[in-house]
């Protein structure tokens, strides 16, 4: 198969969908890899590597896309690249359709197959593709989050982790799963008061039994999370409904319950985010005030540690590739449950049901 992997566009995107080691992998097994030019040089790898482990370099992303089968990306595709997509192609990547109706009735028009890592999800509901850029993004919360508290940065001026005769900071985190999970480790491991709200109790039960004495598992509902708010110093959103927007769990009259410059970090905000007042934010411009409240909105985290991210990225990744380059599209629809579940839209049907469902569009099962 020919498989090609394009320059992330999206602002501040360092990452890039292939290590040169994945696409030596793949060149050995027969298939033939495209990468555009310097399209790992801001992850730590060059053109050099690629070359040598075989893989043709291109130019531009238009000569990438003209000459793959598969297209391997980190990001949902924009516009410009949209346009580049051809019917029967495949495009494997992250795409959060429930965020954009823009991006699902662009690529619907397409007529390609989008696969979202996002959806790849495995008998025990556990998402694969996801759980190391939820990892990263779900520790990063905790590190941003401290840095904005910082007075200089606009927060209260709050350590963390206090110190001797100082209480440390509050920090509630609404959702026990990856993101949040890895948000408590940080969190606590600095020493903070930490809260993880969820809906599981066999959840709650389990990070009871793993988490140290500073992080308190509490149910989640409404009274308990505006309980939580005012006594709140960072707040982390780590909400997560596969192919779905999250809900808002912090609605914007719920905002004057937290203190001034306190810090919210909506990880969820790529799917909608779980804070009603959350929106999309840059690396370079990641925050911004409403009711005196910090939101930290950026819906790439780990693109701000690409060396980490792709590596971490291309360890879960490859094997799926591997299996659609040797086995054909089809053929793996049929035998692997997992990856099914990860084909969003399929000749210009949507199908997968959420994503239908957010925008009240026709649901098409994808045939086995």
């Amino acid at each position: 198969m020919k498989i090609g992997v394009p320059k992330e566009i999206k602002r501040h995107e360092n990452r890039v969908s292939m290590t040169p080691h994945g696409a030596e992998s793949l060149v050995q097994k027969g298939h033939e890899v495209f990468v555009q030019e310097s399209a790992g040089e801001n992850s730590g790898f060059s053109d050099e590597e690629y070359r040598k482990g075989g893989a043709k370099l291109l130019p531009s992303a238009r000569e990438v896309f003209q000459a793959a089968e598969m297209i391997v990306k980190v990001k949902e595709p924009l516009s410009e690249e949209i346009a580049m997509i051809r019917s029967g192609q495949i495009v494997f990547t992250y795409f959060h359709f429930a965020a954009s109706e823009e991006l699902t009735r662009g690529f619907l028009k397409t007529h390609a197959t989008a696969i979202a890592y996002e959806t790849v999800e495995l008998e025990n509901r556990s998402l694969p593709l996801l759980i190391p850029m939820s990892e990263v993004a779900g520790r990063m919360a905790t590190q941003e989050g401290a840095r904005f508290l910082e007075r200089f940065n606009g927060g209260r001026g709050v350590l963390l982790g206090g110190v001797p005769g100082v209480p440390p900071a509050v920090v509630t985190i609404l959702g026990g799963g990856v993101v949040g999970t890895n948000a408590a480790k940080i969190a606590a491991g600095m020493g903070a008061e930490v809260y993880i709200l969820d809906v599981d109790v066999n959840r709650l039960r389990y990070l009871e039994d793993i988490m140290p004495k500073n992080v308190v598992t509490i149910y989640s509902n409404p009274f308990n999370i505006r309980t939580l708010l005012p006594k709140t110093d960072l707040l982390i959103g780590a909400i997560l409904i596969v192919g779905a927007k999250a809900p808002h769990l912090v609605t914007k009259d719920m905002l004057p319950l937290m203190k001034k410059g306190s810090v919210i970090v909506d990880v969820a905000v790529d799917q909608g985010g779980c804070v009603e007042t959350s929106k999309p934010t840059t690396h370079d411009n990641p925050v911004y005030t409403v009711e005196g409240v910090l939101h930290y909105g950026v819906a790439n985290m780990p693109g701000a540690v690409p060396f980490t991210s792709t590596i971490a990225l291309t360890n879960v990744t490859l094997p799926y590739v591997f299996k659609i380059a040797d086995e054909g599209f089809s053929a793996c629809v049929k035998k692997y449950p997992d990856l099914r579940s990860g084909v969003n839209m399929h000749q210009g049907k949507v199908t997968h049901e959420n994503v239908a469902k957010t925008f009240n569009l026709p649901f098409t099962p994808v045939q086995k």
